[in-house]
C-alpha cells in the first residue's frame, strides 16, 4: 500500500505543470555601452556605401536601429555629464566643456545621481575601459595593455568609486556588469595633414587597402582640397577600425558566453570634428548612430523617431530591473507604453577659452536655432579647433579668396543671424535658412515659443559668471599657450562691447 501511495504521488508530481518563469531565479542582464568619441552616423548600415562596417552593421542586424538619434550637446565633456546623469546639461550646470576644472566646482543637483552608482546599488559591477580581454591591444595583437578607466570626462564632481574597474573581469561569479566600452573614434586620425596620412596608411596594412580620398564626398560647404579630402578619408578609416574593435568585444562577450544575456547600446558622443561639426547644431554636429541590441529588443527594426542620447540612461536602466529616477529627464525608449517625442533639443555653450551660447529645437521636420551671440563669427578664435590643419586649410583658402560663396557665407561670415529655421529632412546640410521666410514664419514662432519653454521647464542655468570663466580658465593660462591666452582677452573685450 505504501509503495501505491508513493508511486501515485510521483506519477502526480510529474504530471504537475512546472513552475512559473516568475518562480524561477531570473538572470539579471548585463548592460554594456559603446561610447565613440568624434563620429557621425558614417556606418554601412546606416547608408555610407565607401566603407563597409560588419560589426556594428551585425548589432543593428539582430537588434532596432534608430535613424534620428541626437545629442543634446555636441561636445564630449557636456555629453558625457549628460548621459551618465539621464539629464540635460543645462539643467545640471554642466554644459560649459571642461568647466568645473578651477576652484568653483560643479556639484550635481539634489536627486540627480550617476547612473554607476544606481547600477551598483542594485548589485551590478560597474566598469569603463576598452572592453578587450587581458593582454590584447586594439590591433589584435597580444602585450601589456593599460588597465587604467576608461574616458569620463564629465564636468561635475564625483567618487571615482562609482567605478569598480576598467573591466567586468573582476567581478564575483554570476554577478552582472554595467560596462561602458569607450573608445576614441575619430580622434584617431588626430588633428593634422600629417596625422591623418598616418592613420590611412594603418588601415591600408589592417584591412589591405585605405579609403581613397578622391572617392569621399563631402559637405557641400567644405572645397575638395586635399587635404580635406584625405582627413574624411581617414575618418571613415577610423570608422572602420572603430567597427573592427567592436567586433572584438562582440567575439569576447560570445566566447565567455554573454552576449544573449547582454544589452547594448552604440552610439558615440557627437558628430565629426569639423568647422561646422563637433561643437555646432546642425546635422553634422549633433545627428549620431545609435543602435539597441539585446534581451527583449525586437531584431531587424528600424525606428525613425526622434530620441536623444540621455535616454540610453532610463533605458539601460529599466532593462535591469532598476527603478528610473522620477526627476530624470531621459525617457525609456523600449517601454511598452512608450510615446515617442514630438520634439528634441541641444545646446552649444563655452568650449575650452570660447565663450559661446547656442540652442536649439528639432521637430520631425524642421529644427529652429537661436545664436545668442549674433554678433561673432561662425568660427570664433578656439585653440583647439584653429590648431587643425583642415581648419588651418580653410582659413587659407578663405584670406587667398579661393572658397565659394556657399563656404564663405556658412564659415566665414562676421556675424550670424540670432535665429535659423532650416528643414533638415530635405535640406541634409542645413544650408538655406528659412527664418526670414514669409512662408515659415508660423513654423518659426511656434519654434521659438517651444524653446523658450525647455528652457524655463529645464531650468537652462545659461552663462558662466566671469568669477567662474576665470577659475576655469587659470587651468590655460600659464602654460606657455600664448593662443589660448590671447583669445581669453578676447572673449573678455567682446563681452564688454556687447558682442
Amino acid at each position: 500500500m505504501k509503495r501505491f501511495f508513493f508511486t501515485l504521488i510521483v506519477a502526480l508530481l510529474l504530471a504537475s505543470p512546472a513552475l512559473p518563469a516568475a518562480e524561477a531565479p531570473r538572470t539579471k542582464p548585463n548592460v554594456l555601452w559603446f561610447v565613440v568619441d568624434d563620429m557621425s552616423a558614417n556606418f554601412s548600415c546606416y547608408g555610407e556605401t565607401l566603407i563597409q562596417t560588419p560589426h556594428v552593421d551585425r548589432l543593428a542586424r539582430e537588434g532596432t536601429r534608430f535613424t534620428n538619434a541626437f545629442v543634446t550637446a555636441p561636445v564630449c565633456s557636456p555629453c558625457r555629464s549628460a548621459l551618465i546623469t539621464g539629464m540635460y546639461q543645462t539643467t545640471i550646470g554642466s554644459h560649459h566643456h571642461r568647466s568645473g576644472r578651477g576652484v568653483e566646482k560643479i556639484v550635481l543637483p539634489d536627486g540627480v545621481t550617476p547612473i554607476p552608482t544606481l547600477f551598483q546599488q542594485a548589485g551590478y559591477f560597474t566598469c569603463i575601459g576598452d572592453g578587450l580581454a587581458a593582454g590584447e591591444n586594439a590591433d589584435g595583437k597580444k602585450g601589456r595593455r593599460g588597465g587604467g578607466l576608461g574616458k569620463t570626462d564629465y564636468n561635475f564632481e564625483y567618487d571615482t568609486a562609482i567605478y569598480n574597474s576598467h573591466d567586468w573581469a573582476g567581478r564575483k561569479p554570476g554577478q552582472p556588469f554595467f560596462m561602458q566600452v569607450q573608445l576614441a573614434g575619430g580622434k584617431l586620425r588626430g588633428g593634422t595633414d600629417a596625422a591623418a596620412t598616418k592613420l590611412l596608411e594603418t588601415a591600408a596594412k589592417q584591412f589591405g587597402a585605405s579609403t581613397d580620398p578622391e572617392k569621399v564626398t563631402l559637405p557641400p560647404y567644405y572645397p575638395r582640397d586635399p587635404v580635406l579630402l584625405r582627413d574624411w578619408a581617414a575618418f571613415l578609416d577610423s570608422v572602420r577600425l572603430t567597427d573592427a574593435h567592436v567586433g572584438k568585444v562582440i567575439a569576447r562577450l560570445e566566447q565567455e558566453g554573454q552576449m544573449e544575456n547582454t544589452f547594448i547600446i552604440f552610439m558615440t558622443d557627437h558628430g565629426i570634428s569639423h568647422a561646422r561639426g563637433k561643437q555646432f547644431l546642425y546635422n553634422e554636429g549633433t545627428h549620431i548612430p545609435f543602435i539597441v541590441r539585446g534581451p527583449g529588443i525586437e531584431k531587424g527594426k528600424v525606428r525613425t523617431d526622434l530620441i536623444e542620447h540621455i535616454d540610453m540612461a532610463a533605458t539601460s536602466l529599466a532593462t535591469a530591473g532598476v527603478e528610473i529616477p522620477k526627476a530624470m529627464q531621459a525617457r525609456n525608449i523600449i517601454a511598452p507604453d512608450y510615446q515617442p517625442r514630438t520634439q528634441v533639443f541641444a545646446a552649444r555653450d563655452r568650449c575650452d577659452e570660447t565663450v559661446e551660447r547656442i540652442r536649439s529645437v528639432r521637430t520631425e521636420r524642421f529644427l529652429y536655432i537661436r545664436n545668442f551671440y549674433p554678433q561673432r563669427p561662425h568660427l570664433q578664435p578656439n585653440a583647439y579647433k584653429d590648431g587643425k590643419t583642415i581648419v588651418k586649410t580653410l582659413r587659407s583658402l578663405h584670406e587667398s579668396g579661393k572658397l565659394d560663396p556657399l563656404a564663405e557665407r556658412l564659415l566665414f561670415r562676421p556675424t550670424r543671424p540670432t535665429e535659423e529655421l532650416y528643414e533638415w529632412t530635405t535640406d541634409k546640410w542645413q544650408t538655406t535658412n528659412l527664418a526670414a521666410d514669409p512662408a515659415h514664419k508660423a513654423t518659426l514662432e511656434s519654434l521659438r515659443a517651444r524653446l523658450d519653454q525647455w528652457m524655463e521647464e529645464t531650468k537652462d542655468q545659461g552663462p558662466e559668471t566671469e568669477s567662474r570663466y576665470d577659475s576655469d580658465m587659470k587651468v590655460y593660462v600659464g602654460k606657455g599657450n600664448d593662443e589660448v591666452e590671447k583669445n581669453i582677452a578676447t572673449m573678455k573685450q567682446w563681452a564688454k562691447e556687447g558682442k
